[in-house]
């Protein structure tokens, strides 16, 4: 199993995203330069990466898989293949939409443009009695030139080997358990991926009511270099967890450095971003964050 390492983000216009896209998928962009210059000239910002993992190793199975991303779902195609057999896995996120299965075969993932020049490199070079090897010399022959013709595919690619000895029933009971357990990491994954999602979504619009200017409180008692203060209406202060310590009429402490410089009843304030004593201006250090509500 052999593949490339590109993907590529096309941001803009719906429609001219298409045109774009069909314009590379079809052949008709056949340089990395003329790519650029159209998605320029069309308004399309690209993002172009050539260190995607297409195909990796699951004990005796190799994966394939190409995918889709839209804002509301990101579509997978997988190939699970080891000898003899082969499954292609249909998904939505991490829901499986249909299996499909085979025996000795060469698949082939990929645009229009990409197949096409594929199965005609296929049709030359394949001989009725071809080695493991030699299928993975043409496999790689495939990768150059179709990395040469179309800038829809990078340069460089990851080929992998297996050949266990298997019969086809075993080689399909081991595609089924693989996949089974595939899946399940998916679905896993993607749990924990909306789960930090969520999580940095919460921090972001936190971190946007951190205070920057204002009255934070008043102080209702001194001793040594330490101060209660009273927080004044609207004022949260959080952990860095992002919880809740003390809200409105309630108390956080607080540090200066020269205690001479408070006293009961001093307002503080966040003034140039700085904590400090509104009558004074003594910094004032502390251990919570300090937001708006």
């Amino acid at each position: 199993m052999i593949g490339d390492k590109r993907r590529i983000g096309f941001l803009g216009d719906e429609e001219d995203r298409e045109i774009l896209e069909g314009k590379l998928y079809s052949g008709a962009i056949k340089t990395q330069k003329e790519l650029l210059q159209e998605a320029s000239a069309m308004g399309i910002s690209l993002k172009i990466t050539d260190d995607a993992e297409k195909v990796r190793r699951i004990g005796d199975v190799l994966v394939g898989e190409v995918k889709y991303r839209s804002p509301s779902k990101t579509l997978r195609k997988r190939i699970y293949g080891t000898s003899h057999a082969y499954h292609l896995v249909k998904l939505t996120g991490s829901n499986i939409d249909s299996v499909e299965q085979g025996g000795v075969s060469i698949v082939v993932f990929g645009n229009q443009i990409t197949k096409k020049l594929a199965n005609e490199i296929i049709s030359q070079g394949w001989k009725s009695q071809t080695t493991l090897q030699e299928v993975g010399e043409l496999f790689q022959r495939i990768m150059e030139e179709v990395a040469n013709a179309s800038p829809s595919v990078s340069a460089e690619y990851d080929k992998l080997m297996v050949h266990p000895a298997l019969d086809k029933k075993a080689a399909h009971a081991l595609l089924r358990s693989t996949i089974i357990e595939d899946v399940k990491e998916l679905a896993k994954w993607r749990a924990e991926l909306k789960d930090k999602m969520v999580t940095a979504a919460r921090e972001m619009e936190i971190a946007s009511r951190i205070m920057t200017s204002g009255v934070v409180g008043t102080v209702t008692g001194v001793k040594n270099h330490e101060m209660e203060v009273k927080l004044g209406k609207g004022v949260l202060a959080l952990d860095t967890n992002w919880n809740v310590r003390a809200q409105v009429d309630e108390t956080v402490l607080m540090r200066v450095e020269d205690p001479s410089q408070v006293k009961t009843g001093d307002v503080v304030v966040i003034r140039d971003e700085n904590l400090c004593i509104s009558r004074s201006g003594a910094n004032l250090s502390c251990d919570v964050i300090l937001c708006n509500e």
